[in-house]
């Protein structure tokens, strides 16, 4: 009796999916779209606002929506400060949002509003300089807004800004709750200067009480430029997106020479490991970072560690201007 033939079919090739059928996803598995990119945003900014009360909230007091906002010299009441809304044809909420929208059609409307808007830039980088000019040994301090008193950070973050506020250095944050908050708190037991940057966001997100200095920005690209303008080192505590933006600003700086003897330390070394073991795997291991740019972060546990890195550094600082003098 014969076998059976058995016809073995050949692999057909998939068509290539026709634009605007492919179905993206985000990293979470949701299907992409602009609905759900709306709504995505929509509760990131909730959950935004929803930390930074919780961080106020945790240190005992409720946020605020009418305290005072300092702007520059300038303090005035969160009702009374308004946000110009008329040159654009959407609501828009921040002064970063309106720089950032595309020029309308109509070119006269955009010849009178983003060219005198760039006077308005110059204007928050004056007040700026103007309010941090006796800042000339400052150190910017990062982290959760959420990180209550009864948090180790929270502590840790106290102590490192104490220990580096007996040593002359001002102590710079953003001005918020959490960890910002331990940072102000610390500079105050130390005997320091105690500076926050606020920004404007579409909530209030209000001022620890333990700033001396307070600056009100209205774009975050400014405020940016104080951090490190006015800082001789970043310490990282575990944080956000904004955490993480101020972190990798500071390494490109200093991957391009901006910036020199400038410590960046990642405070919390198992908060770090996961994305320190990404950046040796990925990024140096397919050379896309030299091996190198490894040794331009100081990764500890201990407040004294963090504060003889930034100590150290700042003396190398002096010790290259003088030869340079």
């Amino acid at each position: 009796m014969a076998k059976p033939r058995i016809t073995k079919s050949k692999p057909t090739k998939s068509s290539p999916a026709k634009p605007g059928t492919a179905k993206a996803r985000t990293v979470a598995g949701k299907q992409a779209s602009p609905a759900s990119r709306t709504r995505a945003e929509k509760q990131s900014l909730e959950g935004l606002e929803a930390r930074n009360a919780e961080g106020h909230r945790k240190s005992g007091r409720e946020p605020d929506p009418t305290a005072l906002v300092s702007s520059g010299a300038r303090a005035v009441r969160r009702e009374q400060r308004l946000i110009d809304q008329d040159i654009r044809n959407r609501p828009i909420l921040t002064e970063d949002e309106k720089l950032l929208q595309s020029p309308e059609s109509d070119l006269g409307a955009f010849t009178t509003s983003d060219p005198w808007r760039v006077m308005r830039i110059t204007a928050e980088f004056v007040e700026g300089f103007d309010a941090l000019a006796n800042v000339t040994k400052g150190v910017t301090i990062f982290g959760s807004a959420r990180t209550g008193p009864d948090d180790p950070q929270y502590e840790a973050a106290r102590e490192t800004a104490r220990l580096l506020a007996e040593q002359g250095f001002s102590i710079i944050t953003g001005a918020g709750p959490g960890i910002m908050e331990a940072a102000n708190r610390g500079a105050k037991d130390g005997g320091g200067h105690s500076v926050g940057c606020n920004i404007e966001l579409p909530f209030e997100q209000g001022a620890n009480p333990f700033v001396d200095t307070l600056v009100n920005f209205r774009y975050f690209f400014v405020r940016k430029t104080m951090f490190i303008k006015y800082s001789n080192a970043f310490i990282i505590f575990p944080g956000g997106f904004g955490t993480l933006d101020e972190l990798f600003e500071a390494l490109t700086l200093i991957q391009t020479g901006k910036i020199y003897q400038f410590p960046v330390v990642l405070f919390g070394r198992h908060y770090w490991a996961g994305l320190l073991r990404w950046i040796t795997s990925r990024l140096v291991g397919e050379g896309k970072i030299s091996p190198g740019d490894l040794d331009l972060l100081v990764l500890t546990d201990d407040p004294a560690e963090a504060a003889q890195a930034v100590i150290a550094a700042h003396a190398a600082q002096e010790a290259t201007k003088a030869t340079l003098r």
